[in-house]
């Protein structure tokens, strides 16, 4: 008899699996928008075989790009955005107010990235992954004392002209500049701006930059170019890849960034939207996406472990964040200035 039961359960078992394996989704779909390559797809299959829903992942390549998406009416169940974007989409009504006692995990999460301005009570927002900006170099082109004497403005020291990376990314552009020139990078002053302006344009004269995206990261890894401003995430895979790189968060200041998950105010599938936040903060997925992503967890445990003696990112400096100085600060949601340093920047790129 307990043999019987026992091949019993065994093909029970085999059915479940094949059946979900083979697109037996009994529990319905979930639609996430996040940026990039942000999401470790074991983590989702595994996601997917446990709670039998599927899961749909599309990527957007700017917080402006995912709003321009949302307002032509297309709807995801989870979006995750950066902390000023989601103080707007807060403001507009374009989220839902979280149940927290649907994610029960939110325990599990670092303090430093609990509370912050753009969401003080976390009633909207579960933090997903965290970091700063700052510079990456090779080590044996770009000098040392140069990056950690001069801070930003070595990415204006014509020495290195050719040598350069730049995102493409407009606000990050313009707090590299407003940190150089002792500004806020939330400042809307037009005297400020004008300079930051200025600041950037002959970066862009004088140093002939690469203005790129996510190319950065295989570029410095490969030695295309030598320096870049970049994401500490990015710049962790970099160092992992290349034992050549350095990075360097220049004192004058850097944005401290929280990319967290929110749910779309007309998400179809709600209930699996909350499964899906509690459980891809929960040790087992955080520790396996933080190591496919290469951005900070904001699980305390993972972040502890993975930075610990024999973990995945051990003495990575890019990798483990600096507490917040008293010159960085987070981006605050500002249309009226958004639209002022996105006509600069157009021009920015067209200096010669």
């Amino acid at each position: 008899m307990k043999k019987l039961f026992s091949v019993l359960l065994s093909v029970l078992l085999l059915v479940s699996l094949t059946g979900c394996l083979s697109g037996n989704y009994e529990n319905g779909d979930l639609y996430i928008f996040l940026p990039g390559e942000y999401l470790s797809d074991e983590v989702v299959e595994q996601f997917e075989y446990e709670y039998h829903v599927k899961v749909y992942v599309t990527t957007f390549d700017s917080n402006e790009s995912m709003y321009t998406k949302l307002l032509g009416g297309t709807v995801y169940d989870i979006l995750i955005p950066s902390d000023y974007m989601i103080e707007r989409l807060i403001s507009e009504k374009m989220v839902q107010k979280l149940d927290k006692s649907k994610i029960p995990n939110m325990s599990v999460l670092d303090e430093q990235v609990l509370g912050l301005d753009f969401d003080p009570e976390n009633d909207y927002s579960v933090p997903y992954f965290w970091g700063n900006a700052g510079i990456c170099y090779d080590t044996t082109q770009i000098d040392e004392e140069d990056v950690e004497s001069q801070g930003w403005e070595v990415m204006r020291n014509t020495k290195y002209a050719g040598m350069i990376y730049m995102y493409d990314s407009i606000r990050d552009a313009f707090m590299m500049a407003e940190k150089a020139l002792g500004y806020s990078m939330n400042t809307d002053d037009p005297d400020e701006l004008n300079a930051a302006y200025e600041w950037l344009a002959q970066i862009s004269k004088t140093m002939s930059p690469a203005f790129v995206t996510d190319e950065i990261i295989d570029g410095l890894s490969y030695g295309e170019k030598a320096m870049g401003f970049v994401y500490s995430g990015d710049a962790a895979l970099i160092l992992s890849e290349n034992e050549d790189m350095a990075f360097y968060a220049p004192e004058e200041g850097t944005n401290y960034f929280v990319d967290a998950m929110v749910i779309h105010k007309d998400a179809k599938n709600v209930e699996n939207a909350y499964n899906f936040i509690n459980y891809i903060i929960d040790y087992d997925a955080a520790f396996e996406n933080a190591v496919f992503v290469g951005y900070t967890s904001s699980n305390a445990e993972v972040l502890q472990d993975i930075t610990m003696e024999g973990g995945d990112f051990e003495g990575n400096d890019a990798y483990i964040p600096r507490e917040m100085n008293e010159n960085d600060e987070v981006f605050h949601n500002n249309e009226d200035l958004l639209k002022v340093i996105s006509e600069m920047w157009v021009k920015i790129k067209n200096t010669k």
